[in-house]
């Protein structure tokens, strides 16, 4: 019961926080655009919580699982609007619980503390969003990135955002006097992250880069 209770209470949190922005595109009318966003932060912030309050990784294996599936239906059945009603195609729900449980592995086997789960985790649940969102109101320098339209403005929006999260994790975890290379790297890599991730594969490539700039530093 001690293993099956933990990931059944967070199951819960993630299905109350679909049911929330459900409503919030049912009832409130809000856009898909930004309750898409709410559900991304909000995912990403409960998913800091794996490393806390579960133990194994099959834990976290079958909260991904889960969750894949409940999202593969939904696509195919045009089930939560609220995620699956944007203009444009995107792999990004569908990434997310993959690059997660990848993440996890890492931060068990790799030995590296908490913040290589922590930061990719992040930069892709804070930086990504605010870097849309900028994009959108502001939308100067556009250019185009195998397809996928991007903007300058996003993309600083996304480096300075990045920059941030990035120094107060590092400070949190080490000292930032001897990680400012890292403070400075991290953001870059994942700033050429973010623009060659067109049609949500941004969600893989972000904390991607951000891992492995961890691991090899």
């Amino acid at each position: 019961m001690k293993e099956i209770i933990p990931p059944l209470i967070l199951a819960c949190c993630f299905l109350a926080l679909f049911g929330v922005s459900e409503w919030l595109y049912h009832v409130g009318k809000v856009k898909a655009e930004w309750t898409r966003k709410i559900v991304h932060i909000g995912t990403g912030l409960l998913t800091l919580l794996f490393p806390v309050v579960l133990a194994s990784h099959w834990q976290v294996l079958f909260l991904c699982v889960s969750f894949l599936v409940i999202l593969l239906v939904s696509l195919k059945f045009t089930w939560l609007p609220s995620i699956n009603a944007i203009d444009r195609f995107s792999y990004g729900s569908i990434l997310f619980p993959v690059i997660v449980y990848a993440l996890f592995l890492v931060f068990q086997m790799a030995g590296k503390g908490l913040i290589v789960f922590y930061l990719p985790i992040l930069i892709l649940a804070i930086c990504d969003p605010v870097a849309a969102l900028v994009g959108k109101r502001f939308p100067f320098g556009k250019y185009q990135v195998l397809g996928g339209d991007k903007s300058v403005t996003g993309s600083l929006a996304f480096l300075v955002s990045a920059l941030l999260v990035t120094a107060v994790t590092i400070f949190a975890f080490h000292d930032v006097t001897s990680r400012m290379l890292l403070i400075l790297l991290v953001p870059a890599i994942a700033t050429v992250a973010e623009g060659l991730g067109v049609k949500g594969m941004d969600n893989f490539t972000i904390p991607a880069s951000v891992v492995l700039t961890l691991l090899m530093t």
